[in-house]
């Protein structure tokens, strides 16, 4: 079929970065979004539940999944020049490490620090991605999808996507909109942000005293790939669990019971816990039940040690959620998306 495959009963083992070996009743892969209307419009598709995945890298899933699984992998890029911002349009299935190395390369700035994160293009804008001091929100302009409830192409500016800490309007209204495109808006030059997580002592260890956003580039590859396993070595997506955010009230309470703790206080007063810090002190850092466990490099990142199912996985992480909320009452909130059956 032009512009798209489907396959029934496809194994998605290899389509999510936790190596589960979970199945779809429907496997749908896109190579032209145009066609997405078509396809979304056959009986087995429009009846059933729908699951939009791009590398998987941010997504757990607990069981086989009873409906489709649509599979973006459109391609294409776009640059118009305006001054000096370049406003460029990509394919929600470009890969976001590929794109982030591109707009380094034609001497852009803004992505150096979320370089190396997993996933696609059209999965970035969803949970507003972030890592070292750095929202991708802050770059996009709009986001181009497709509105299953009112059947037509969407553009929502940055407003509209209602961006907040790992959020956006497109995981509050789930199965509304299909990514299909994004739009972002990237300087030639702006202040680099070097004030995170040990990058100002990597870019000295390099040498380098006047950096460039390669450089800062660079230094966070070195840093995430020092601290983070790599999924292509061992099963995982990356950080399981977000950074809880508490009131000051909760936050200062806790920094006088534990003078050691890791927090930032944001903008509005309120705290940023290390969810790492939390996991680690409650002891769960390195555990393994089985395959299912947590990194011995990273205790936000829960893995896969070889064929650990999804609900293995998924009763570890709510085992690390109960353990912190017994020492500490924060309550963790896992990252990824968790899909059942």
């Amino acid at each position: 079929m032009g512009g798209y495959t489907l396959i029934e009963n496809a194994s998605v083992a290899t389509r999510n970065t936790l190596r589960v070996d979970a199945r779809a009743r429907l496997l749908a892969e896109v190579r032209d979004a145009s066609k997405l209307p078509e396809l979304l419009d056959f009986p087995v598709v429009r009846s059933g539940r729908l699951l939009v995945l791009g590398e998987g890298s941010n997504l757990l899933f607990t069981g086989d999944f009873q409906g489709t699984v649509l599979a973006m992998a459109t391609s294409g890029v776009q640059v118009e020049q305006d001054g000096d911002v370049a406003r460029i349009a990509v394919a929600a299935g470009e890969r976001w490490d590929d794109f982030v190395r591109w707009t380094l390369g034609q001497g852009f700035a803004g992505l150096e620090n979320l370089i190396l994160i997993p996933g696609t293009v059209g999965a970035a804008p969803i949970q507003n991605i972030g890592a070292y001091g750095t929202e991708v929100a802050e770059f996009i302009e709009s986001v181009e999808a497709w509105d299953t409830q009112e059947h037509r192409v969407a553009i929502l500016d940055r407003a509209a996507c209602a961006f907040a800490y790992r959020d956006s309007v497109f995981k509050h209204q789930p199965g509304r909109y299909i990514v299909t495109a994004v739009r972002f808006a990237l300087p030639r030059s702006r202040e680099l942000r070097l004030d995170y997580a040990g990058i100002r002592e990597e870019l000295a260890r390099m040498g380098i005293d006047k950096p460039a956003p390669f450089h800062v580039a660079e230094a966070v590859v070195h840093l995430r790939t020092r601290k983070l396993p790599d999924p292509a070595v061992i099963g995982n997506a990356g950080s399981f669990f977000k950074n809880p955010i508490v009131d000051a009230s909760v936050g200062e309470a806790l920094k006088r019971d534990h003078p050691e703790l890791v927090a930032w206080v944001g903008n509005d007063g309120r705290w940023k816990l290390s969810a790492a810090w939390l996991i680690e002190t409650s002891g769960f850092k390195g555990v393994r039940e089985g395959d299912a466990g947590i990194s011995n490099r990273h205790a936000l990142v829960l893995v896969n040690h070889g064929r650990a199912t999804g609900a293995e996985l998924w009763a570890l992480a709510q085992r690390v959620i109960a353990g912190v909320q017994a020492k500490f009452g924060v309550r963790l909130e896992p990252e990824p998306v968790v899909v059942g059956g």
